[in-house]
């Protein structure tokens, strides 16, 4: 399982400490790409969609893509593909369809309020990493009705064959947890680790070190929540 820390993380001399991680770069902070693609293992970078909803701004995702594609002359850097969080599949799937990034460099959200049916789909684009976004009635993660929503889908997935690359976007917290996902992505050491009681390396060490399981035993579901 991959963490990816999430950036800002200043100072500069903090981002430096943690050489050899593996970070997010999001599109709305982009200031540490150089810095992370220098002393990082593996890039992720993120389309901003998620701060930028929650400050009701817009973008426009060619200056996304010129951004990114900069960054995937590094072949261990992947990008999130553009999404709408609270847009239907239409809205979302014109977004796949005009995504110029390299499929095995890019990877598609699917948001929780949409069709299972849909993790399916992108798998048959050939996609190979998918991501998880929590979105609608799951915006919050760890709720019941989150880990219901959850365990649908990794049902859905294990009935078809080996579960794919499965990223959980802001989902650091589900570090040890029983969901077989391959990374998270979380900004809680850049935006925890000035507290007292805190070290930046020491959260990045804490999270790196849980893992969670390779695969993934079908589970019963509860009936739906409402």
């Amino acid at each position: 399982m991959m963490h990816y820390h999430g950036t800002p993380i200043s100072p500069r001399r903090v981002l430096m400490e943690l050489a050899g991680r593996n970070f997010c770069v999001s599109f709305a902070h982009p200031a540490d790409a150089l810095c992370c693609h220098q002393i990082g293992q593996s890039v992720m970078l993120d389309n901003g969609a998620f701060s930028l909803w929650t400050k009701g701004k817009e973008v426009d995702w060619r200056r996304y893509y010129a951004w990114a594609e900069r960054w995937l002359e590094y072949q261990t850097t992947w990008a999130v593909i553009p999404d709408v969080i609270d847009g239907d599949e239409e809205d979302n799937n014109r977004l796949i369809d005009y995504c110029p990034l390299p499929i095995h460099q890019s990877a598609p959200v699917w948001h929780l309020h949409e069709s299972t049916d849909r993790i399916l789909h992108f798998l048959d684009l050939g996609y190979t990493r998918i991501c998880f976004g929590s979105s609608g009635e799951y915006r919050e993660v760890g709720t019941d009705r989150w880990h219901h929503r959850i365990t649908q889908a990794f049902n859905r997935l294990s009935c078809e064959g080996p579960i794919p690359w499965v990223h959980m976007l802001r989902g650091m917290s589900l570090s040890g947890a029983h969901y077989p996902f391959a990374s998270v992505d979380s900004t809680d050491v850049g935006r925890n680790h000035n507290r007292k009681q805190n070290t930046a390396i020491a959260m990045a060490n804490r999270w790196d070190a849980l893992q969670c399981p390779a695969g993934w035993t079908p589970q019963m579901e509860q009936q739906e929540l409402t």
